[in-house]
């Protein structure tokens, strides 16, 4: 009997949805669950950040960072309005690490892969320089350097975007109970969680991809054994806007760690990360205070305005399951690995830990890794595709904007900014016949209108208040809590979509 896919991927974050968009795109049959929504763990709760991973060049990872500084390009063509340049300064602090090192470490960031899109480093004096304004007066002398900045959550969207329309099955809210050999094919076991209803599909492999939840998912997979692994935690804050300029700040701290402070939509400063060791409630994973007083205390020693507790307006934890390693949680590796084995003659494919900046990567591997099994899979494909929204033309985002101005003269300049960076060239189809502001229908406030709303629901997997608000777009950190009951109010009214 014929099973009903070639591929079940159990897991909807990043590096899940990659391997779905990949291996559809490869000619395989692929059906992805998620128990909850897309991106709903570690793939929205990182540092938004496509980088290469400076810090990891100290702890000689240099393979790592060089496949990183590769993908970065690579993910800048494929998705040139979601994913865009962002400089970031470095105030020297001679105590915590030479001069001399952080050039040379700055050096190879430039060169460790070959570099077009970004400018290369440089030294910087910060007196008179508004890169300096907002830091401590002693903090003279820095050095730059760009990297790139994006929406986590909407990147896993794209790739579930790609998968789909390579005709894979995308399973939201669908929980996986267990897997069984059964004759030729993997017995699946499933629960859709808003339903209740029990349902199975069979399936030629299976990709576990559960991030965190790797060891309870292969407790559910018969004959499949867990792995030692570290759960490590790592936490925001937001705070309203620290400075002024459109550039983040790598700030060093005396235990050799490093924090972020970057621009967060235009009127706060995002500031992470911590790495901490994690053996708590997989379920509730929220900030701790020691946590909030660590990252305070970074902050607090470079800039003038002072950070407190009553000025966090959100925060965020995620949990990254990594190789363990007899390490700090921060000198463990973040490179992924797969273990592949074959559970009565059935293929199982595992992946622990990687980066967001390696998704795409990591995919193709582990399509590389399931060659033996299907002898016909088409070439790799991905480097040199643009993701859902990313086809503009000679990938000029700003000619497109003035395309978009003359199309939709009547729409503020505020909102079209933000539909081009999180939708790109689908703006279109979100826009379908719109002629005025009204045909957007009701606003629900800060610019989230019914129009935007429905077509979240119907082509982004959206079903809640909290996907549309926190992970199809970051409005929720404006939205009061009268807003939130309008739109929870006018989505319990809404027939359920499949």
């Amino acid at each position: 009997m014929n099973p009903d896919c070639d591929l079940f991927i159990i897991g909807g974050g990043i590096n899940g949805t990659a391997i779905a968009a990949d291996a559809a795109g490869r000619g395989l049959s692929v059906i992805l669950c998620e128990k909850e929504d897309l991106s709903s763990g570690t793939s929205s709760t990182s540092s938004k950040l496509i980088h290469g991973g400076l810090r990891y060049l100290e702890l000689y990872e240099f393979g790592l960072v060089k496949k990183a500084l590769h993908e970065r390009e690579i993910l800048m063509k494929r998705a040139p309005a979601l994913i865009t340049p962002l400089e970031f300064v470095l105030p020297h602090e001679s105590h915590l690490r030479p001069a001399w090192m952080i050039k040379i470490g700055l050096f190879l960031y430039d060169h460790l892969a070959k570099r077009q899109r970004l400018p290369a480093s440089k030294s910087l004096r910060l007196q008179n320089d508004i890169r300096g304004k907002a830091l401590l007066p002693h903090l003279t002398k820095g050095f730059s350097y760009f990297d790139c900045y994006t929406d986590d959550s909407k990147l896993v969207i794209l790739n579930a975007l790609s998968a789909k329309q390579h005709n894979a099955t995308i399973l939201t809210r669908t929980e996986f109970l267990s897997a069984e050999p059964n004759k030729n094919n993997w017995k699946i076991k499933l629960k859709n969680t808003i339903t209740h209803e029990v349902f199975y599909r069979t399936a030629k492999t299976l990709i576990n991809v559960a991030g965190p939840w790797v060891n309870k998912t292969q407790n559910n997979i018969q004959g499949a054994k867990p792995f030692d692994i570290k759960l490590i935690k790592g936490s925001h804050i937001i705070v309203p806007q620290l400075y002024e300029g459109n550039f983040a700040y790598i700030l060093q701290n005396k235990d050799q760690r490093i924090i972020f402070a970057i621009p967060f939509e235009g009127k706060y400063t995002l500031i992470g990360t911590t790495d901490i060791l994690f053996s708590s409630d997989l379920e509730n994973i929220t900030i701790s205070s020691s946590e909030i007083n660590y990252l305070f205390e970074i902050i607090n020693d470079y800039f003038e305005k002072k950070v407190h507790y009553d000025d966090i307006i959100w925060s965020y934890a995620g949990v990254r399951c990594l190789q363990d390693q007899n390490e700090k949680p921060s000198k463990i590796s973040r490179d992924y690995i797969f273990h592949f084995e074959y559970i009565k003659e059935l293929p199982l494919l595992t992946v622990i830990s990687g980066k967001l900046t390696t998704h795409r990567l990591l995919a193709e591997k582990a399509l590389e890794k399931l060659r033996p099994i299907f002898k016909e899979l088409k070439p790799v494909w991905t480097a040199n595709v643009a993701l859902p929204g990313g086809d503009f033309p000679n990938q000029d985002v700003t000619a497109y904007r003035k395309i978009l101005k003359k199309d939709f003269p009547w729409l503020p300049d505020s909102l079209m900014n933000r539909y081009l960076k999180e939708y790109g060239t689908r703006i279109y189809s979100l826009l379908n016949e719109k002629k005025q502001l009204a045909d957007l229908g009701i606003d629900f406030g800060h610019g989230l209108y019914q129009a935007e709303v429905e077509f979240l629901l119907q082509h982004e997997w959206a079903k809640t208040a909290e996907d549309i608000l926190w992970r199809r777009t970051k409005l929720g950190i404006a939205f009061s809590a009268v807003e939130r009951e309008k739109l929870n109010n006018w989505l319990a009214n809404q027939i359920p979509l499949a």
